[in-house]
């Protein structure tokens, strides 16, 4: 035999060596074969939610998104708004009216831009309706501004229009309410509203303003 010339006093020490061999190679065959989850999994404390590139990210983010717009003032919803004509008058074949859309919240609420109009009958049926933006009224032509409502206050619209039949018209139409639809909205509101704007039914409106400050302007008389 190839081992022979061993001692009998050698022989158990070799024999013990190449099963210490046999076993540590094993546990080297162990470990490699477990790979990336045994070092997930005892590599420390647990991964964070900022420790992976996506999901920690889109997570602060949201989170941060979501405490900016809890803490800010959003745009007045249309549900939360309450229109109503405040004024009228008319001079020289030119009437304005002033509609008022009051906050009736209970937190402050922004308004900018321009809202839109649609005169209606008695029956609720459209009538023919062109809006212009601004014009050339000296109280509708005014900048647009974004405006803050508080709560129980309101902001105003201006409309503009000619009595004053054009070309061929005999009369013009005659609205029983006006459906508003606020600046950047899609749902509206309807107001009771007289109005007969000829041309067409052509209303010039101005941006939303308030009573006081620097996008101030004037409004038309109190109704009655």
């Amino acid at each position: 035999m190839t081992v022979s010339w061993l001692s009998k006093a050698t022989r158990p020490v070799v024999s013990t060596v190449m099963v210490l061999a046999v076993l540590v190679g094993g546990a080297l065959l162990s470990s490699c074969s477990s790979g990336s989850t045994a070092t997930t999994t005892t590599g420390g404390s647990p991964p964070t939610s900022g420790s992976a590139a996506t999901g920690g990210s889109t997570s602060t983010s949201s989170a941060a998104s979501t405490t900016s717009t809890a803490a800010g003032i959003v745009r007045c919803a249309t549900t939360g708004l309450a229109g109503s004509v405040v004024g009228s008058s008319g001079a020289a074949g030119t009437i304005e009216t002033t509609v008022a859309l009051k906050n009736t919240s209970s937190a402050p609420c922004l308004l900018g831009g321009f809202p839109g109009l649609q005169m209606l009958s008695s029956s609720g049926s459209s009538l023919p309706t062109t809006v212009v933006r601004t014009g050339n009224y000296a109280f509708t032509a005014m900048p647009a501004t974004t405006v803050t409502i508080g709560p129980g206050q309101p902001a105003y619209v201006n409309i503009g229009y000619s009595d004053v039949p054009v070309g061929n018209e005999t009369s013009c139409p005659t609205s029983a309410s006006v459906q508003v639809t606020p600046p950047n909205a899609v749902d509206h509101l309807v107001i009771s509203a007289a109005l007969a704007p000829c041309g067409g039914g052509t209303l010039v409106v101005s941006p939303v303003f308030l009573a006081t400050g620097s996008n101030s302007q004037t409004t038309a008389p109190p109704s009655g």
